[in-house]
């Protein structure tokens, strides 16, 4: 794979963040397109490096050449304020998102499994994530990486927006 997975870099947080913003728009994510209250969070990667680990997905290039960041996410490993629905034991990503040239390329799964790794490495026991019910690609993803739908966790962020929510238990390390 010429992708490379890692925490993203102080000077690309802006970038991740338009990026995520755009992907959600293009994708017909946010109710009210520009005007979506939930777009300024979106674009905000600054802040949250600040509550979670925010990793990227970056092509491999040569010396001298900056990566084309093809996608990013946030994952929380222990909790707290960018935890949505992790409780005790529980890892959780959010704002998975993948520029058009990242799609198809595996960027999106490798952002997953980095997740599940390093939930495993804090000896987490299971990861849970919201999710649009209109993603289906995305829910096709998380089926394959071993996800169940957990429909009694759903939840409303604002009214008339209920977010399907999944969860893998991970295995005892060792």
């Amino acid at each position: 794979m010429d992708i490379t997975i890692r925490p993203a870099r102080v000077d690309e947080l802006d970038e991740v963040g338009e990026l995520t913003a755009q992907a959600y728009l293009g994708d017909g994510l946010l109710a009210f397109g520009e005007a979506d209250g939930y777009l300024a969070e979106l674009r905000d990667a600054r802040r949250r490096a600040e509550h979670s680990e925010v990793l990227v997905a970056a092509e491999r290039a040569g010396p001298g050449v900056r990566p084309l960041v093809l996608g990013a996410v946030a994952f929380v490993g222990d909790g707290g304020q960018y935890a949505d629905i992790a409780g005790p034991g529980e890892g959780e990503f959010r704002m998975l998102a993948v520029r058009p040239e990242g799609r198809g390329r595996g960027a999106g799964e490798a952002l997953v499994r980095e997740c599940l790794a390093r939930a495993r490495a804090l000896g987490l026991h299971r990861v849970v994530l919201s999710s649009q019910p209109q993603m289906a690609a995305a829910h096709r993803l998380y089926e394959r990486l071993g996800f169940r739908r957990t429909p009694e966790r759903d939840w409303q962020p604002i009214p008339d927006l209920t977010l399907w929510t999944f969860t893998v238990d991970l295995p005892p390390s060792g």
